[in-house]
């Protein structure tokens, strides 16, 4: 199965329009989102994929992207501030990240194959024991080019490649 990770998408549409279909190519079958969608017009752009997400600190209409992930259907699913995710077998806690002492405590905790996080906009796959810590990169306007950058990760074969979404 392949899980593609997404964060900081800061409402912007094209990265997000860029993103899908980074996702669809890359024959991804779930997306999940490090939070910071901003608002609830960018969720739509998710159609078709299953989608689960976790609100950021940027997230204020908090009650429209409850709303905008209910109308995707499915098994897509805002979780609120922490999520709890098994894909195949893997594992995934899912979380904003603004403390990094939090991201790595969940890290070294050896409960999960994978945290996913976002806000310090920079991309990351770290191995840590038997855990990958990914920040999949982040595209907030200010962020470098190398960093705008969405994760993919393979649950069989429990490996992370990036793609590049540069304008």
């Amino acid at each position: 199965m392949q899980v593609g990770i997404i964060s900081d998408t800061h409402d912007n549409v094209a990265a997000v329009s860029r993103a899908a279909d980074a996702f669809e190519r890359d024959g991804v079958d779930v997306i999940v989102h490090c939070g910071d969608f901003v608002a609830p017009p960018v969720v739509s752009l998710f159609e078709g994929f299953e989608l689960h997400g976790v609100l950021g600190n940027n997230d204020g209409e908090v009650a429209g992207l409850y709303a905008a992930f209910d109308e995707l259907g499915g098994e897509s699913e805002l979780h609120g501030r922490f999520a709890d995710l098994t894909f195949d077998g893997l594992t995934f806690a899912v979380l904003h990240g603004e403390s990094l002492a939090e991201v790595q405590a969940i890290a070294n905790s050896d409960q999960y194959d994978v945290v996913c996080y976002g806000h310090h906009h920079v991309r990351e796959a770290t191995e840590k024991g038997r855990t990958t810590l990914l920040n999949p990169g982040a595209h907030f306007p200010a962020v470098a080019e190398g960093h705008r950058t969405v994760a993919v990760v393979d649950t069989e074969t429990e490996s992370v490649r990036f793609r590049e979404l540069a304008e």
